[in-house]
Parts: C-alpha cells; structure tokens; sequence
C-alpha cells in the first residue's frame, strides 16, 4: 500500500489528482466549521448524541451535531442513489435506460441528483422543525418563526448541492469516488478530538492503562476482520462455450474457464443504517407521549434505548432482515443465470436455466447469513466493549471502521489499476521508440 502511494507520487499526472483531492476535501472540511444561521451548536450537539441522530452525525463528520452548512452532507444523496438503484430492479423504464451504457448512466445520475436535492429538502425540513420547536437550539437574537425556517432550509438544500459538486469533481478529475471520501474524510476529522479526551480519562486516572491496551487491540483485530471480510468471496466457476472451425469445416467446442465473484458482504454498512433509522421511532414515540403516557414513555426509556439489551437484540434481528432483502434485490438469481446461458455460460455439473439459479441462490443465501452476523457483530460489539472498558469518549463505531477501510481499499485499487495503465504507456512508448530507431 504504501509503495503505491510512493509511486503514485512519482508520477506528476497521478500527483496533480491526489492534490486536487485533497485540496476539494479540505474546502469540504471548511465548510463543515461553519454553523447554518441561527442555531446554537453547543445546546445541539448535547442533544443530538446516540442513536440514529449519533449514526448520522458521525457519517457527516459531527455536521449534524453543529448543525453546519454541510449537516446533512451526502446523505441525501446516499438515500437516493440507493432508492433509484432499488427502483432500478423494478422499474421497466429504468433498467432500460441503465443497460445504454454511458449516456443511460449519465441520465440515471441525473435523476438521483434531483432526488437527492428534493429529499435533502425535506430532511432539512424536518431538522429545522426540531432545531425551531426547542428554544434552546437557537442561537440569541433568532426567532423559532418562518424566516428562521427558510434559512435553515435553503442553507442545507445549498450545502447538498455543493457537497455533490465536490463529490462528482472529486471522482471525475480526482482519485477515488468523492462521495466515499467525503464520508471518510467526516469520520476522520473526529478522532483526533476524541484521541485527545481519551488521552485526558488515561491522565486523571478515569481509566487505566489495561483497559486502554485492550480497547486498542480490539480496534486492531476489527480492522483486520474488515479487510478479510470485505474482500472475501466465493469464485463460482463458469465456463463459456467457445466455438473454432474444424478441419472438415463444423465447429468443435472449446472452453474458456473463469469465475463469478459474489462477495461475503454485498450490502454494505446499508443494513445498519436501516436498522438504525428504524429504532429511532420508538424514541420519538417516548418525545411524544412523555406527558400523555408516562409509563410507555418510561418502558421506552428503560429498554429501548442505545446499548440496552432488548435495543440490541432488535437491531440485530433488522440487520438480517435487511441484509436479506437488500441483497435479494442486488443479486438476483434468474437475471444472472438467463445472462449466462444467452453468453454460452455455465456452471460446471449445474444444469443451464432454473437450475443455476437455484444454485445460485442457495450460495447467496448462505453468503447472506455470514455478512448478516459480520454486520450485526460489527454493530454490538463496540457497545459492549465500550461498556467494559469505560471508554465512551472516542466513537469506537464497526460501521465507521468498515466505511474507512473499505474506502481506503477501494482507492488503493484505483491507484494501483492507474499505475499499471501508465507502466504499459510507458512500454509502448519504449516500443515505438525502438520500433523507429531499428527502422
């Protein structure tokens, strides 16, 4: 890893596209210093600490927490790239367009883009209602009125369309994909705030060295559990019929062998923002009814709240009910086994047709399960390890880990993949040089 990145410095193109990088991640994080007019952060960010609104706060690199211009980052756009890719499966129209090629493409970015300004709309709606309906939240001289409301609104709608713009710059002209850097660069710029508390609890004796060593050595052991799992899959073997001439003028058949990649974890950190967004109702039904019903308010509180063992044990069971479904949405079976069979595809001892993807589907199915109890270990296992060491001051969180290492890898491979573009230019260059002085 590091050798590519020495390399990738050595090259000037390469190095113009990593500065370039850099210096549109760095506008991003200037961005995110400043606060959207009239809130008052420091009264936010107590308020918006765990849960669904901790998720999303950590994903935006503590925007939402400070309620900044970038609060809500590409998160909409996240929501709508995921949305139109759902649709994409099951809209005649849509799957059409995505099998043209450059311009189906273009056309389908296009739309996620309205999507997503027209849904960051309505969240940045809905935070504004709650940042106005608590006077607290607003900075002094600020009214909870429409004008308040019309800011807050348009200040966001201005940052997601920005923040998009970043992005797309990013993958068009830099390195990696924008959207993923972002989201990396916002969990990064936390730690060393959060290094820097934990170092203060080791100073005051809060919490001691033991419990430090093994909550470091846990973090080490679940990054390289991410890297195993993320670039885990099962190589199914496929063979395509290849027809030659023969000697008395007939095709003979000959094979030509290769294999069907299906990762271990096709969804993602997906599955764990859903689950997530789906355990944050009950919390708003414990706002709502805290005067009218009591006793739910306080069963909520009691058992339906971060880190608490009925709380996790639902989270878990969403992660597997999501995983499941996202993943029989993505990898479709049917689809899949028809594309061989019109390649001249098949699966070694599988019949073509029905049979290959009920093979299909039995080896998706069981990959679902393992990337299912990956995501749901990912998400438990830093509560209650934070609980056993006392350590709450640095946000040890799986889906941040797996966000950063699978963005890092990702990039890693892009840089590698342009550095071999550039080594073969660089030997036909030789080539034709050769080629001209032998002439």
């Amino acid at each position: 890893m590091l050798r590519a990145f020495r390399d990738a410095f050595r090259i000037p193109d390469l190095q113009r596209k990593i500065v370039f990088t850099l210096l549109l991640l760095a506008v991003y994080r200037l961005g995110s210093a400043i606060p959207t007019p009239g809130v008052n952060t420091a009264a936010l960010e107590q308020a918006t600490s765990g849960g669904l609104f901790g998720l999303i706060s950590m994903l935006s690199g503590g925007n939402l927490s400070q309620f900044s211009i970038f609060a809500l980052g590409v998160l909409p756009y996240i929501t709508a790239s995921i949305v139109i890719q759902l649709m994409t499966t099951t809209i005649p129209a849509l799957e059409k367009l995505s099998k043209e090629g450059e311009e189906g493409r273009k056309k389908i970015n296009q739309f996620t883009r309205y999507a997503a300004v027209g849904l960051g709309a309505v969240q940045a709606l809905f935070f504004s209602l709650y940042i106005t309906s608590n006077p607290s939240f607003l900075a002094p001289g600020w009214d909870p009125g429409i004008f308040t409301l019309v800011v807050m609104v348009l200040t966001q709608v201005a940052g997601i369309a920005f923040t998009m713009w970043i992005g797309e710059r990013i993958t068009d002209v830099g390195v990696g994909n924008g959207i993923s850097l972002i989201i990396t660069a916002g969990i990064i710029a936390v730690y060393p705030r959060e290094i820097a508390a934990t170092a203060q609890l080791i100073s005051t004796d809060q919490v001691q060295i033991l419990s430090l060593v093994a909550f470091v050595a846990v973090i080490l052991l679940t990054i390289a559990g991410i890297v195993y799992v993320y670039q885990a899959e099962r190589r199914v073997p496929v063979t395509y019929a290849r027809a030659r001439a023969g000697t008395a003028g007939q095709a003979r058949g000959a094979g030509q062998a290769t294999w069907l990649p299906i990762k271990v974890n096709q969804a993602g950190v997906i599955p764990v923002i859903f689950a997530s967004a789906m355990l944050i109702l009950p919390n708003l039904i414990a706002t709502a009814t805290v005067t009218r019903a009591p006793a739910v308010n306080a069963w909520i509180q009691t058992n339906l709240t971060f880190g608490q063992p009925l709380y996790l044990l639902l989270e878990a069971a969403l992660i597997f009910g999501f995983t499941y479904l996202y993943n029989s949405v993505q990898f479709d079976p049917k689809r899949i086994a028809e594309q061989l069979r019109e390649a001249g595809g098949f699966i070694p001892g599988v019949r073509p047709g029905t049979p290959t993807a009920e093979f299909l589907g039995t080896i998706s199915g069981r990959l679902s399960l393992w990337g299912a109890t990956f995501l749901v270990i990912l998400t438990v296992m830093p509560q209650l390890v934070q609980s056993a060491t006392g350590i709450t001051t640095f946000q040890f969180s799986g889906t941040g880990l797996l966000i950063i290492v699978g963005v890092a890898l990702e990039t890693l491979k892009q840089l590698e993949a342009q550095l071999t573009v550039r080594r073969y230019d660089g030997f036909i260059s030789k080539g034709r040089i050769r080629g001209r002085l032998n002439n």
